[in-house]
């Protein structure tokens, strides 16, 4: 099997799994859903399988297993702060799990004074960079331009409007909706020019770009990023949180418990310092390893051909996309403009909704999709059009138990294994929802909005069990 630039296919465990589809066969699994999860390396499962022979507690354990994975949890803390070109005298690395719990940690920990107590984020954020901030601060969003990328007039707009109360910046580097990539260093330029500090959520970038946090005396760097293990070929449940040592250097940690503390009395408390305050109870060490090996396995392909194949497969993507009939694309669909964006393409079909032709998809052909709002609801309104008396007409329906007509969008999003020919067989799909050639007779559950095939069911304990 091909790919556009080079076959990574060998990295991956799972990759050829058949899978049963609605026609009594088996086709082998297209994964087109990397933006929500992706499988794990092969150098992870066997980083962890090895791991686990001397797997034991963290931390101020006297055993060999225990001093042991007390240096690979701190070593994979380094290697993660290298990645991301993060300073250990100036910087720190939580660990947690996943990207929205350390946005969550950072709105609970930022130093937000009763003058400065602005968040100036944006109309195309994921809702984990959103809603935590709404309820530790006034959010204040940015608006977008036609074509759903940011709009930097705007944001600098927002700023000279709120001058001298902005105080953290937050932003995606690369948009789970649309693929676009934010100028994430410009951007933090002009933010520390207004005295503010800047967060990347780097949940969609941190796979397939290179982040560089620069150090804290540049005017472009980076104060914070976040990132998930999960959608870097590594998923065992941990996520990072980068950022400025001073930060989380005072203040009561959000979570307070074992491994937070210095010393403790009935009357006092001593807090640890950096990280250490911050990491409440056993960590995910397990992760925290998998976690270092997916980097060290994207370190060796490098993230210059990350970015390269994954652009050249999703400038074929958009030009075969274009041929099926009805289909709309979202975002910018010049397939000469791949490396200003990751491969992620959002997509309408005139003939069925965004949770029909999922399920058509998956059902008959193998393919794994993701069809909806994304965790973007205010952005895909934006995109799609939907005025405000819609969307509470749409609200109200929901609300009463009925998502039938939930607007939405499907999303293919590649991952570096991913090849022409899994472009070729969505394409072929698409072309027979177009034409009203698939086979299946489709029953909607309003409760869900999901679409099933009558009278089949797979039986899931038959591929795996406990």
């Amino acid at each position: 099997m091909t790919a556009v630039s080079g076959d990574f296919r060998n990295l991956y465990v799972g990759l050829d799994v058949e899978v049963p589809v609605l026609n009594g066969g088996t086709r082998r699994y297209v994964n087109l859903d990397n933006a929500a999860s992706t499988p794990a390396f092969r150098r992870v499962q066997q980083a962890v399988d090895a791991f686990l022979h001397y797997y034991s507690s963290v931390h101020r354990g006297t055993g060999f297993k225990s001093q042991l994975s007390t240096y690979f949890y701190e070593k994979a803390r380094h290697v993660v702060m290298d990645f991301v070109g993060a300073n250990a005298e100036t910087h720190t690395c939580i660990f947690g799990k996943n990207t929205t719990e350390a946005l969550n940690k950072l709105a609970r920990r930022f130093p937000f004074t009763e003058k400065r107590n602005v968040v100036l984020t944006t109309h195309m954020e994921h809702h984990s960079n959103d809603l935590p901030w709404r309820f530790n601060a006034q959010v204040v969003h940015v608006g977008l331009l036609p074509d759903g990328r940011l709009d930097e007039h705007d944001f600098e707009a927002k700023l000279a409007q709120y001058a001298g109360r902005v105080a953290l910046v937050t932003v995606t580097g690369a948009s789970n909706v649309t693929g676009y990539l934010n100028p994430v260093h410009r951007l933090a330029e002009k933010a520390h020019e207004a005295g503010a500090h800047i967060l990347v959520d780097c949940a969609q970038f941190a796979p397939h770009r290179k982040v560089d946090m620069l150090p804290l005396d540049d005017p472009r760097h980076l104060d914070y990023v976040a990132l998930s293990a999960h959608k870097m070929y590594a998923p065992f449940g941990t996520g990072a949180l980068i950022g400025r040592r001073d930060t989380f250097a005072r203040g009561v940690p959000d979570l307070v418990g074992g491994g937070t503390i210095d010393m403790v009395t009935l009357d006092e408390v001593a807090w640890a310092q950096p990280p250490e305050r911050d990491e409440a109870g056993s960590p995910n060490t397990v992760g925290a390893v998998a976690l270092a090996a997916a980097i060290a396995q994207l370190q060796d392909v490098g993230m210059d051909i990350v970015a390269q194949h994954e652009a050249e497969l999703t400038s074929y993507a958009l030009r075969r996309l274009q041929e099926v009939p009805g289909i709309r694309l979202f975002g910018d669909t010049n397939p000469e403009r791949t490396m200003a964006r990751v491969g992620v393409i959002p997509f309408m079909m005139e003939q069925a909704d965004h949770f029909k032709v999922a399920a058509i998809l998956g059902h008959e052909y193998g393919i794994g999709v993701r069809s909806g709002c994304f965790c973007a609801h205010p952005y895909l309104l934006f995109l799609m059009g939907i005025d405000g008396d819609h969307a509470k007409q749409v609200r109200t329906r929901m609300l009463a138990g009925d998502r039938s007509q939930m607007p939405g969008l499907v999303r293919a999003s590649f991952g570096l294994y991913n090849t022409t020919e899994d472009v070729d067989t969505l394409v072929e799909a698409l072309h027979a929802v177009a034409a009203g050639t698939y086979r299946g007779k489709y029953h909607q559950d309003k409760a869900t909005g999901e679409y099933v095939p009558e009278g089949w069911q797979p039986v899931f304990e038959h591929y795996f069990d406990f």
